[in-house]
């Protein structure tokens, strides 16, 4: 069984807590800690269904399974590290700091459109795309985005998982959703304006 704690703590949502995994600091480690049973249910089985149709994992981390922890059951994710060994930090953090960090504004836009067209290439759905549940991966060939939470499809009858053209249409509807969410919570940020326009 894995001990959990304070000092394992890198991230903290509604529902759920991730702790670095104790055994290995390449992977970490969710737990739920108020309701998030359902969640945590629907988004390991499609990443199941991501395993099964054998994607190339560059827009998500890789799930490992579930183990014991003193917290309960620990689903085991890859925890994704920026080149210098820390642990990169969320678009949300990036678009709210962006007036210190201008340089930025082209690599984030770059990466958010490599990100739409692979879940696009690989058929990927998500729930609602936030900012806080997308990292940025600082890597010395390039920024990469990644989605870290609210994976899976919840449609009582889920064909766009299956049927590529309404696969299409559902990311291009939760895109679109979400440059919306960015443009209103950016509104006064004229580098993050940059960045919206041009994705």
């Amino acid at each position: 069984m894995f001990e959990l704690s304070a000092a394992t703590l890198v991230g903290k949502g509604l529902h759920r807590e991730v702790h670095v995994h104790p055994e290995d600091d390449s992977k970490c480690v969710k737990v739920v800690v108020l309701r998030g049973e359902e969640e945590t249910r629907r988004e390991q089985a499609y990443y199941r269904f991501l395993q099964r149709r054998n994607i190339d994992w560059i827009s998500l981390p890789q799930f490992y399974g579930n183990e014991e922890t003193n917290m309960g059951p620990g689903a085991v994710f890859d925890l994704i590290r920026d080149d210098d060994g820390q642990v990169s930090k969320t678009l949300e953090f990036y678009l709210d700091n962006l007036s210190s960090t201008p340089e930025l504004v082209e690599s984030i836009s770059q990466a958010l459109i490599k990100l739409k067209r692979d879940l696009l290439e690989q058929n990927i759905i998500t729930m609602t795309l936030k900012p806080k549940n997308m990292v940025l991966q600082l890597r010395n060939d390039g920024v990469r985005c990644l989605i870290i939470d609210n994976i899976g499809n919840s449609d009582i009858v889920p064909i766009s998982s299956y049927a590529r053209c309404f696969g299409r249409k559902k990311i291009e509807r939760k895109w679109g959703k979400f440059k919306g969410l960015l443009s209103k919570k950016f509104t006064n940020q004229s580098n993050a304006k940059k960045i919206i326009s041009n994705i």
